[in-house]
């Protein structure tokens, strides 16, 4: 008999995912025949532990915190990971491993989802500078936006990854932030601040202009400071915990060939366990 497919998340530690709720959950309602499971790998396991992925029996695999740069030099990695310099899933084509960054894909998808017509923004502010930051400018960019300016407490984490995007991408310094907000449709934030046992995002979202859209990639909570005072100003935002299930979509449709759908259900599964945390 064949053994069912089976794919799991790489990360150490990794027991807080909630990945496997999402992709059991799909398996289970598409009626697949197949597996998820957490692998909690140390950096040190890393490489013998993804060059036998499929020896593990595993099609595919998440991977997290501390190896989405890692696991680059282990695979074949796409133009988004290569670009944005880490992967986030990986699969197998054609005998051999490859990788990609679905954080992207997961921002776009949920922006869409949420706020139709964002991408009308001419320009977008976007807070930090890590991994997560670089998946987002290149989301932006990919969709058209014209000018992205890049907000970090450590301008010069900004300035590198405007030279690496090129002249579309402007780096602002923390306290040159409300200078943007003015002409910024589009507001994301990728820092932890607003998240719970951090500090507070100090932001005035007044001075963002009628009709700007809010994104936080923050879930816990997931109605951040930041979101909540954007709806209370009547203003469409995105959550941390959309672009968790969107992003998680392909990487799904890669290992067990279907196309997941992020539904309703699923996203209150996935709050109901949140809130227990």
């Amino acid at each position: 008999m064949t053994k069912a497919p089976a794919a799991c998340l790489i990360g150490w530690p990794a027991a807080h995912s909630r990945s496997p709720l999402i992709h059991r959950y799909w398996l289970r309602t598409l009626g697949i025949e197949g597996g998820y499971v957490i692998e909690a790998v140390p950096p040190d396991n890393l490489r013998d532990f993804v060059l036998r992925l499929s020896l593990r029996g595993f099609v595919g695999a998440n991977v997290t915190i501390p190896h989405k740069e890692g696991v680059l030099e282990l695979s074949t990695p796409d133009a988004r990971a290569r670009a944005v310099g880490a992967a986030n899933t990986l699969w197998f084509a054609d005998g051999e491993l490859r990788s990609t960054n679905t954080d992207v894909e997961g921002f776009i998808g949920n922006l869409d989802a949420s706020a139709p017509g964002w991408d009308a923004a001419e320009e977008a502010l976007v807070l930090g500078a890590g991994g997560s930051s670089r998946a987002i400018v290149f989301g932006l960019l990919e969709r058209g936006i014209s000018r992205v300016h890049l907000a970090n407490r450590t301008i010069a984490r900004a300035e590198m990854i405007a030279r690496e995007f090129g002249p579309k991408v402007h780096p602002v310094a923390w306290d040159g932030i409300d200078d943007i907000l003015s002409r910024a449709r589009l507001l994301v934030n990728t820092t932890s601040l607003g998240m719970h046992g951090q500090p507070s995002l100090d932001l005035d979202v007044a001075r963002l202009p009628d009709g700007a859209v809010i994104a936080d990639l923050v879930y816990v909570p997931l109605a951040t400071p930041l979101l909540a005072a954007a709806k209370a100003r009547g203003l469409k935002t995105a959550d941390g915990l959309g672009m968790l299930l969107h992003q998680a979509v392909r990487g799904f449709e890669l290992w067990f060939g279907q196309r997941p759908q992020v539904t309703a259900e699923l996203r209150a599964l996935v709050e109901a366990d949140l809130t227990k945390t």
